[in-house]
């Protein structure tokens, strides 16, 4: 805040940062949902952000006075005084006002905008003393203007600050919010009530200006006993009354607007500059008229803004509740994301049969002229000579043979089942060790019916799935990818293949041991054997999507270093790749049906004090702070 710039242009600053904060916060609410802590509308510090900031550092100065006390203290005697004529009812019954009066200076609806003052109440004309007497749960005030009040003041009837109907004191801290100084009407009955100590406090904390007004006052009598009840209710709340009255009770005179006031000194209060007699009475409305206007809002505002920057009661406190809320569930996010709640062991590699029939088929269709030829009379000649070599095999068997294909899908399926259950065994482990906040958005889906009805769905999509056509797409996919990053190695393994289709060079065993041309048909028995013991262990990242697979790390480092080693690399690769598939489908599955966006908002709302919602709020909090050096 620059400090050479005129008062006015530094509260437009301010008001600029206090819009800038409501915003923010609006939008740090928002992505804090799921922490559950207290909503901000009802913490203090917001409403005096919505209720005094906001709608009054961007009006032209004026002051706002609001008589205040406890029940049958006779609040609205002393405004009908302070007002000069009797603008609102009174009542002999307890909690009679339950609405607010507002008397306005002639001509400051030209200049203000009294919605945007009292933005949770619905303005209405005033028309019968009556009205405000009237139940209505509708935040109700009853406008007038008055020609009698000084320019850019407002006053202001309340309800009881500690009736028994609370919307009569939500009504009452509304005002108190919005207004720079309070009457307080006190009674020997009411100077030091729970209720009434609480609303004065705040109204201390926050910077109000106060008038301390004893009513029904027994005269002489009560003259010695006053400065005690003065001096405890300044104890309690805090305050230091600007000045001080003594009304006596007099029913007939308060009636009739003829209740004398008696201004009295204590040492609690500022000294005073002028010398009373105690003996005279004054009209407290003359000391509203010479208020210091400009001092007083100036310490209001301020009052407010170091509220809503309070370590503990304001928005910084606030923040630092976030935050511990957030820290609570980072433990919770790294085990529903980062591969912490879907750990996927002993995944089934598909058929190396299958896989080699693939990888030949795509090989084949690189051959070109003679090797093409060639390798097709080659596989005429291999059906031919090895099918006595097949009946012998099938008329041995004495069960019939289960398509590769197939028992891999069952073998895929048991280890889904074994994975689901883990995942909800993980979901109850972090349910009952997690933060209350885990638990109540766990328990929905640890009931036993949605564990039936999750397998129920896995079971029919993975009855729908094509594994040859997604076999083969990864196998296209990862060869495709290979020849792009080796492209002279594959130069080399296509010319040795082409060669292969006429003559069987050494190293085109290589290529047959892993399924690539006639013979492929009878190591395939053996390849399955082995593939049968081939597992994946996968690590999933729930949020991301990502999956990590392993398979057959010790055959592959085994055999990689020789040109052999390379392709039978590439072979268990592309079983891992499709392995991986396989587990990102089920992690994604999981993701979706079970659950839903949870992992999401967690690990959001884990990262809280790092997002950018978190870090706007802070920046307009240290502007404010800069706004405190007026």
């Amino acid at each position: 805040m620059n400090q050479s710039l005129p008062i006015e242009q530094r509260f437009q600053q301010c008001a600029e940062a206090v819009q800038g904060l409501l915003n923010a916060v609006l939008q740090l609410q928002q992505v804090a949902a799921l922490l559950q802590t207290a909503p901000v509308e009802g913490r203090e510090w917001h409403q005096l952000l919505r209720q005094k900031l906001a709608p009054q550092l961007s009006q032209e100065a004026f002051l706002a006075v609001a008589v205040v006390g406890g029940t049958n203290t006779g609040k609205s005697v002393i405004f009908n005084h302070l007002a000069g004529s009797s603008v609102s009812a009174v009542s002999p019954l307890a909690s009679g006002t339950r609405h607010v009066t507002c008397l306005l200076p002639a001509g400051f609806l030209q200049r203000h905008s009294l919605q945007d003052i009292f933005p949770d109440f619905e303005l209405r004309p005033w028309q019968a003393a009556d009205e405000t007497l009237q139940p209505s749960e509708r935040h109700l005030m009853f406008c007038r203007e008055s020609t009698t009040l000084p320019a850019e003041l407002l006053l202001l009837d309340t309800p009881d600050i500690d009736s028994d109907a609370r919307v009569n004191w939500l009504r009452a801290d509304a005002v108190r919010r919005s207004a720079d100084v309070l009457i307080a009407v006190l009674t020997q009955q009411k100077y030091n009530d729970a209720a009434v100590r609480e609303f004065f406090r705040r109204a201390a904390r926050e910077g109000r200006t106060a008038i301390v007004i004893f009513n029904q006052v027994l005269l002489p009598e009560d003259e010695p006993w006053w400065p005690a009840w003065l001096q405890t209710f300044c104890d309690e709340t805090g305050l230091a009354p600007e000045a001080i009255y003594l009304a006596p009770a007099d029913r007939r005179a308060a009636e009739s607007l003829q209740l004398p006031f008696f201004e009295r000194r204590h040492p609690c209060c500022p000294a005073g500059s002028q010398r009373i007699d105690p003996a005279v009475p004054v009209n407290p409305a003359a000391h509203l008229a010479s208020l210091r206007f400009p001092e007083i809002r100036l310490k209001t505002l301020q009052g407010s803004l170091q509220e809503v920057l309070h370590v503990e009661r304001g928005a910084v406190g606030w923040l630092h509740e976030l935050q511990q809320a957030s820290d609570g569930l980072r433990v919770a996010a790294q085990h529903l994301t980062r591969g912490g709640l879907i750990q996927v062991r002993g995944w089934p590699v598909p058929p190396a049969v299958v896989v080699a029939q693939l990888l030949q088929h795509w090989w084949g269709s690189r051959r070109t002229g003679w090797a093409r030829s060639i390798t097709s009379a080659y596989s005429a000649l291999n059906e031919t000579l090895l099918w006595p070599l097949k009946v012998a095999r099938q008329a041995l068997q004495t069960t019939a043979a289960v398509p590769p294909l197939e028992e891999y899908a069952r073998r895929e399926w048991a280890v889904i089942v074994a994975v689901v259950e883990e995942v909800f065994q993980r979901l109850q482990s972090l349910a009952e060790g997690g933060s209350p906040l885990i638990q109540a958005r766990l328990h929905s889906l640890l009931d036993p019916s949605v564990r039936g009805h999750l397998l129920e769905q896995l079971r029919e999509q993975h009855g729908q799935v094509d594994l040859q056509k997604e076999l083969q797409q990864v196998v296209e996919q990862q060869m495709e990818r290979a020849e792009a990053a080796r492209p002279e190695v594959f130069r080399l393994y296509r010319h040795a293949n082409n060669l292969s289709a006429a003559v069987r060079p050494v190293t085109s065993v290589v290529l047959f041991s892993l399924g690539f041309g006639p013979a492929g048909d009878l190591v395939a028995p053996l390849l399955g054997q082995a593939a049968a013991a081939a597992m994946v262990h996968a690590a999933v990242d729930v949020a991301g999507g990502a999956t990590a697979a392993i398979a057959g790390e010790a055959a592959v480092a085994a055999a990689a270093g020789s040109g052999a080693g390379l392709l039978q690399t590439w072979f268990h690769q592309l079983q891992a790749s499709f392995s991986a598939r396989r587990c990102a489908w089920l992690a994604e599955f999981l993701k979706r049906e079970l659950l839903g966006d949870l992992p999401d908002e967690i690990q959001r709302a884990a990262e809280l004090s790092s997002g950018n919602e978190f870090q706007v709020v802070q920046r307009c909090l240290q502007q404010l702070q800069q706004a405190l050096q007026f």
